[in-house]
Parts: C-alpha cells; structure tokens; sequence
C-alpha cells in the first residue's frame, strides 16, 4: 500500500531548463508541474499549493513584453509581406490586420513568455532562487 505522506516530504527532482520553461509557458509550476502558476492574468501565485516553491522572488520585469513583440512580429510579418506584395487587401485592411493582429498576438503571447521567463530564472539560480532556498521551501509558514 503505498504511503500517502512520501510524495510531500520526498525532494523534487530538478527539470531541465527546456522542461521547466514549457512547465512555465503553461501555466504550470516550473518545480512540480503543478497549475496554476498564475493567480491573475500576470500575476504569480504567491506559493506553489504543491511543492511550496515561493514564486514572489521573481524579476521577469519587461522581458516578457519583449519576446511576445518579437515572436509576434515574426508571425505577422510573412503574412502581411505576402498579402501587401500581391495587393490582395487594399492598404487599410492591411493595416487594420497588422494593429489587430499584433495586439491580439501580443496579448496571447504575454503571459505564455512570463511563465518561462520565471521557470527559467528558477532553473538558473538567479534572483533569489539560490538551492539554499529552495531546501527550505517545503516547510509551511
């Protein structure tokens, strides 16, 4: 019969750094793979419900916002060169497509790039995620 208090007390094992910036991308915890990692939309829980992991350490600051405009322009741009040079739309529309879409694209992209940007700086040890921290993470406070 397995024992039902071995998984809270037995220690994680570390994932990649390509594995926890999916598990971050996701909206899941970078650590356990839990959900959520998000309480609002760009806002982290405060601590992981499963593995106890403080996520308030944290600086994603605006790096984030700058990989969702750069994936998002490297999106729209094929499609709006494509449509422009065969003067498919008339230049409204296209212009209408490219504000739209790089609004909506940003907007969905957003929060996706913070979570790996999180899960990231945890995989690496920086701004507080130290390994000495991360011991003392599964207690209760």
């Amino acid at each position: 019969m397995p024992d039902s208090a071995a998984p809270a007390t037995r220690a994680l094992e570390e994932p990649s750094a390509l594995v926890a910036a999916w598990r971050g991308a996701r909206n899941h915890c970078p650590r356990c793979d839990h959900k959520p990692l998000f309480a609002r939309y760009l806002k982290p829980v405060p601590r992981c419900a499963s593995c106890g992991q403080d996520w308030t350490l944290h600086q994603a600051d605006d790096f984030p916002a700058y990989i969702a405009i750069f994936i998002s322009g490297h999106l729209l741009a094929p499609v709006l060169i494509a449509a422009g040079s065969r003067e498919l739309l008339p230049m409204g529309w296209l212009a209408l497509i490219a504000v739209v879409g790089a609004l909506l694209l940003t907007i969905a992209l957003l929060q996706p790039a913070k979570g790996a940007v999180i899960a990231l700086q945890y995989h690496w040890r920086m701004h507080g995620f130290d390994a000495a921290a991360r011991d003392g993470d599964t207690r209760d406070d």
